[in-house]
């Protein structure tokens, strides 16, 4: 805990800032509780206005650039925090442009976003700066107003034709709650108890949905914190033992972010702690995270089909033996392929060059680059002439995945890394999702993989640990994305809404319930999706895990596990790998008890 400059406790409670007084000596419990019904008062006493067009909550994600602006509101730093979970939002104190620097040079500075949310104190609306600054803002750009404090002040905006979201609260909780319902991580459900003007009189207003991750304690899910406490335990455990020098968990139930917590550093040396906002190879979480997805939204389409061959997609495969493998059989791992080809230990030095050229354009990692259609005209090959195993028994095979990307990327004649992002982490407000890190985010921020002394030669971080992807410049179908714990919450998010997110709908819901099925008479697995168990001494993914659960997990320490009788989305995300591969996280079973404890927690409930 810490005090902030108002003298306030500030715990931090999962991913929520929350303030109480500091003379209050209860338990977290406690504190929690009291913050679901302070929570509640400010959600009975906030109401949206002037909002004819419904814009919000806001939607298209991909298209808005947003500023957050305050003067005088005392709780901008929560507000801000809570609307960076949604989509970035830079922010601008316009106290700070007095004098010379007046509302002109504000309006100057934020010309480049388009989306302008504005959070006003009683005292702004009596400064002639605030109101020349709403007067002209409006009028240029798409802008939203979240007024706090009594609502006798809304008859001073009767010039406002923007969306206005007014909370009589001023606390940092209402901060909290009103930045949510900007993008629809709360519902607005009351409208004005009394008139305050001509135009906002008693009864006006409009009700909005939830349509996206709210953030909040675990009370609000039914959930007492204090049975959470096992999880810091487990996690202190997995670095103890040198399971992992660090790792991030997040828990959500009924839509809402309850626990989100970083563990650890980056690596052993202790240098960098980890961070909730840090981005980690996932490995084959891309499996679908990226490819899967891709091969629903197509099969939606009508433009892949379950059944059809691969050779009906790929000319090149049509004089091969894999030439009648089934989309279906990629998807479950029964195509009868071999797990790999491991072409990047067959490498001479014809292959690689330091320097990259015309001739040398893939980039593996720094002062390695691969000659020019290495894929095409080596790897390629080698996986339409490799074995083939028994069709129908299932054997995990990266190789499927290869395979899934060259067929979509057929469909769509877009790079699968490209499809993604403009189809779903960019719409969905992913902010650190995709491929190739190191071209968007500082290496700061990526938590680093495998110190490689045999192939690449070097510590990874940011270029992807797993070497065939490598081969392929970071951008395969079984490996390569990389992300933070609040994207992959947001995207698993919309999987357990079945296909709906921030009001849009990515996948039919019938899709998603059929990829996420079991779909095999010889394993666990559905289309793409990992599966819970019914081997039921695997206690896989964890022993109290039930029958619907689907997810996947990644060789680098990674997992998702959505549990749709719950309610839950779990994610874990993990470097076990740093500096050299071990098998204690499986071995000590972290991620799954982590999430029994988190299953635990919603079973005995407050």
């Amino acid at each position: 805990m810490r005090k902030n400059k108002w003298g306030v406790i500030i715990p931090i409670v999962g991913s929520v800032i929350v303030m109480f007084n500091c003379a209050c000596a209860q338990s977290p419990h406690q504190q929690n509780l009291k913050y679901v019904k302070d929570e509640q008062q400010v959600a009975s006493s906030t109401s949206l206005l002037n909002d004819k067009q419904f814009l919000l909550p806001l939607k298209d994600l991909d298209k808005a650039k947003v500023a957050s602006v305050h003067f005088l509101y005392p709780f901008a730093s929560p507000f801000d925090s809570l609307l960076n979970k949604y989509t970035k939002v830079d922010s601008f104190n316009g106290s700070e442009y007095t004098g010379a620097r007046n509302s002109a040079n504000l309006s100057d500075d934020i010309k480049m976003y388009n989306t302008i949310i504005l959070s006003l104190s009683e005292s702004d609306l009596n400064n002639p700066q605030v109101v020349s600054f709403i007067t002209n803002t409006q009028k240029l750009k798409s802008l939203v107003i979240v007024l706090f404090g009594n609502g006798t002040n809304l008859a001073k905006l009767g010039y406002v034709t923007a969306p206005i979201i007014w909370s009589e609260k001023v606390t940092p909780i209402s901060a909290s709650f009103c930045a949510q319902a900007v993008f629809g991580g709360v519902a607005i459900t009351q409208k004005l108890p009394k008139t305050y003007s001509a135009q906002f009189s008693a009864n006006s207003g409009s009700i909005t949905s939830k349509t996206r991750l709210g953030y909040n304690v675990p009370e609000s899910a039914n959930i007492n914190t204090e049975n959470l406490n096992g999880i810091d335990k487990v996690a202190a455990e997995a670095m103890r033992e040198h399971a992992t020098p660090g790792c991030v968990v997040l828990i959500a139930k009924d839509g809402k972010v309850i626990f989100n917590k970083a563990y650890g550093y980056h690596t052993y040396d202790k240098a960098q702690p980890d961070k909730l906002n840090d981005i980690f190879d996932l490995a084959s979480v891309t499996k679908v995270s990226a490819t899967t997805m891709e091969v629903m939204q197509l099969y939606d389409q009508g433009k892949l089909g379950l059944d059809s061959t691969l050779g009906s997609y790929i000319a090149t495969a049509r004089t091969s033996d894999k030439n009648d493998i089934r989309m279906r059989e990629l998807l479950t791992h029964q195509a009868g392929l071999i797990p790999d080809v491991a072409t990047w230990e067959k490498l001479n030095s014809t292959d690689v060059s330091r320097d990259s050229s015309a001739v040398f354009p893939t980039k593996i990692v720094d002062n390695m680059f691969l000659r020019k259609d290495y894929f095409k005209n080596v790897v390629w090959p080698r996986m339409l002439t490799s074995p083939m195993k028994t069709r129908g028994k299932y054997v995990y095979s990266d190789v499927s995945m290869y395979m899934m990307k060259e067929v979509v990327e057929t469909i769509t004649a877009t790079p699968l890394n490209v499809y993604v992002q403009q189809n779903y982490y960019n719409p969905l407000g992913m902010q650190t999702a995709g491929f190739l890190p190191l071209q968007r985010f500082p290496k700061e921020r990526i938590v680093p993989t495998e110190n490689d002394e045999t192939f690449r030669h070097t510590l990874l971080i940011g270029y992807v640990h797993d070497q065939g992807a490598g081969m392929m410049g970071g951008v395969s179908g079984h490996a390569g994305l990389f992300a933070s714990a609040n994207d992959l919450a947001i995207l698993y998010q919309m999987i357990l809404n079945r296909g709906t997110y921030g009001g849009t709908q990515y996948i039919k819901p019938e899709t998603v319930d059929l990829f996420t099925a079991k779909q095999s008479d010889v394993s666990r697995r559905g289309l793409g999706f990992d599966r819970w168990d019914p081997e039921v001494s695997k206690h896989y993914p964890s022993e109290l895990a039930g029958p619907e659960t689907f997810g996947h997990t990644g060789y680098t320490g990674t997992c998702f596990w959505v549990d749709p009788k719950n309610n839950m989305v779990y994610i874990f995300l993990s470097n076990r790998v740093n500096p050299k591969v071990t098998d204690k996280l499986s071995s000590l079973q972290i991620r799954g008890r982590i999430e029994d404890v988190a299953l635990s927690a919603i079973k005995k409930g407050m």
